[in-house]
């Protein structure tokens, strides 16, 4: 079996009295999607948050291609190759696509203009996030010039993921991707799913939409009360199955 490009073990997490994460393992293959599944205060975002370097664990250890690691923030985490795209996206409207795909990570020109003048590669950043887009297979987006504001909600989450697949080396996280999206925008965003996939990155996706887990996912990881109730996948098990383990109704053997 293969090392796992990242794992937990024990992961505990409290709030006071108040138990966020009780004991979790998990484990995230390269080229899977691994989904998270689990009702309001299962500890899904908890869970994220710590392997993700947002919240640090109170036990239990994290480990990235086998190696021992502690995200002390969440640029700890992305330089390891962990990106995560966060429901609230975290995209600057104002500015155009190019912008965002190197916000924080702005590259500056080659020679004495960049060091000495600090002059940015505005057309190097452009040409590289086109490329990044087009690696991708997002057709919708063509111009890299247009601020992200005029974008429709679907196009304004193809950028965010193309900035996580460009920068996610190994782990791309995806927080509720299709959460205010329409049937055709969830469509094209499940397909930036598969194509993260098929570059070979472990991809976590958190949703409550259960037909989306049962479209794209490998395994689905069921959070329950700060537990991992079991560890499915969509064929061995339906989608009315995930939701009887998301609420106790129905156990899986230990």
């Amino acid at each position: 079996m293969t090392t796992p490009v990242l794992s937990a073990r024990g992961l505990v997490k409290t709030f006071g009295r108040v138990v966020g994460l009780d004991g979790v393992d998990l484990d995230l293959h390269r080229g899977e999607v691994l989904a998270v599944i689990g009702d309001n205060g299962a500890g899904k975002s908890t869970l994220i948050k710590t392997l993700t370097g947002a919240l640090a664990p109170d036990a239990g250890e994290i480990r990235l291609d086998g190696e021992l690691v502690s995200f002390k923030r969440p640029q700890d985490a992305r330089e390891a190759g962990i990106e995560t795209v966060y429901q609230t996206l975290a995209v600057a409207p104002a500015l155009d696509i190019a912008s965002n795909l190197y916000l924080a990570r702005e590259e500056r020109r080659p020679g004495v203009l960049g060091s000495v003048l600090r002059m940015l590669d505005k057309k190097g950043m452009r040409d590289r996030a086109q490329q990044s887009v087009q690696e991708l297979g997002i057709s919708t987006i063509q111009n890299m010039a247009v601020p992200v504001e005029s974008l429709s909600g679907g196009q304004r989450q193809a950028v965010a993921v193309a900035r996580a697949a460009a920068f996610g080396s190994k782990v791309v996280v995806l927080d509720e991707p299709t959460a205010a999206l329409g049937v055709k925008e969830s469509g094209q965003v499940l397909r930036l799913v598969e194509q993260l996939r098929e570059r070979n990155l472990g991809v976590i996706l958190i949703s409550h939409n259960m037909p989306h887990v049962w479209e794209v996912a490998d395994r689905i990881h069921v959070q329950r009360l700060g537990r991992c109730a079991g560890v499915i996948t969509p064929e061995s098990h339906s989608m009315t199955d995930g939701v009887a383990i998301m609420t106790g109704a129905m156990a899986l053997p230990a």
